[in-house]
Formats: C-alpha cells, structure tokens, sequence
C-alpha cells in the first residue's frame, strides 16, 4: 500500500485516511463538515467505566494492555481509571485528538484507542490531555491550536523522548466516519525528518510516513496483519 493508493494524514494522535475513490480521486476529509461545533459533551463520554477501560485496553495485544495504566474520560477531563506497572498508558482519544482544521475536529462517534509506550506517555500523550483540558474549558479551535503552540515554543510541554510509540490494534476502532476502523498498525513519534532513514513510503516498504505540523512530529506507521485480540486483519492491498 503505498503513497499512489493510499494518503495518510496524521491528525494529532488520531488518523484521517483518505483513500482513492472509484473514478480514482481522493475522498477528501476537508472543506464543508457536518460537525461545525462541538456536539453535547455526555455525546463525547462513554457512560460505562469499565466499558471504556475494555476499549482503552483493546489499543494493544493484552500481554501490554493487562500491566497498562488506564485514562477515562470525565467531565472534567481524563483521570487514571487503573494503575499500570510496565509504564504503557493505555486511553481512548475523542476527535480534537486531530488537527484543528479537520472537518470531523467535533465528530462525537470517534473512539482512537491507543496505548502509548513510557516514553510517548511522557512525552507525546500530554499534547493530547492538554487539548482534552481546552475543549472541555470551551475553548475554540483557533485558541486550541494557538495555546498548543505557545506551550511548544515555550516548552511547557515536555520534548519528545526517543523511542516514544504507540499501538492502534483495536478492532473496535472508530477513527473517522469515512474509514472506521482502518487496518491494526504501530505508530512511532519523531521531532525530525524520518522518511530516508526508515525507506518510508518507497516501494514495497512496509512503513508510511506523515507529518503532523500541529504537533510538530513525524509519525511513522508499521501496518500490523492481525488485531490485538490476535484474529486476523484486512488485507492492506488496495
């Protein structure tokens, strides 16, 4: 699957995939949206702890997520659900985890599990619960992605840590309206350029690259052939 057949923009944590339609264009996930603000914020939240502590587990295969710390989200923000002991933080992000000019920045169905690595826990979740803190303070799109911004240049965020990924293995996955659940696949987190030393995006290459100049990262994917709970994946071929 490769650069000709798939584009793959990254949108803060989540994913926004654009994928060639029938006649050979893009299905484009900008311009005119059906979420314009911010729905009812009970349309956001998942109702069942436990229900959501499953699904933030579902991100990697359980011999990671069973030892994994567990944020839920709240009214007023997320807050450890579980405490983990292997230093994975495993969290279900909603739909501002994307770029402020997504048109699905307020869509309520998105659930991204992800379990993110010590690292990445460290260093790359807090852009996320910063933004979670923001929407829920009502602030808007442009003063989201100006705060974050300022918290960068300023570094009151923390920097990214090598090493820093994620897991997205979960079957149960909603990343956008137009693709869902996507493939199962492992993301890693960079301040710099990536693409020529991992051979991202050159034929044949099992690793995609895109940018995320909102959070100032390059993430690369590894497509994975089977789900956490070990059945197996689409195929990636288009």
């Amino acid at each position: 699957m490769r650069k000709n057949h798939v584009k793959i923009i990254v949108l803060a944590f989540a994913l926004q995939i654009v994928f060639p339609n029938a006649g050979g264009q893009a299905v484009a996930q900008a311009g005119n949206t059906a979420y314009p603000a911010m729905a009812p914020l009970d349309q956001y939240l998942i109702s069942d702890e436990s229900a959501e502590i499953a699904l933030a587990r579902s991100a990697a295969p359980s011999s990671i997520s069973d030892a994994a710390e567990v944020m839920v989200l709240g009214r007023e923000g997320y807050k450890t659900a579980a405490k983990g002991t292997n230093g994975f933080l495993c969290l279900v992000e909603r739909s501002w985890a994307q770029a402020t000019d997504q048109a699905e920045f307020w869509n309520p169905k998105m659930r991204a599990p992800h379990c993110f690595n010590a690292q990445a826990a460290r260093s790359f979740a807090p852009i996320y619960l910063m933004k979670t803190r923001l929407v829920l303070a009502g602030k808007s799109k442009d003063a989201i992605a100006s705060a974050v911004a300022t918290a960068l240049d300023k570094k009151e965020l923390p920097p990214l840590e090598p090493g820093a990924m994620a897991y997205m293995m979960s079957k149960q996955q909603y990343l956008n309206d137009h693709d869902q659940a996507w493939h199962p696949h492992a993301m890693f987190f960079y301040s710099g350029d990536m693409a020529k030393s991992w051979a991202a995006d050159d034929p044949n290459s099992p690793v995609m690259i895109a940018n995320d100049p909102e959070e100032r990262v390059t993430i690369l994917f590894v497509i994975a052939n089977k789900w956490s709970d070990g059945s197996p994946a689409p195929s990636t071929t288009p």
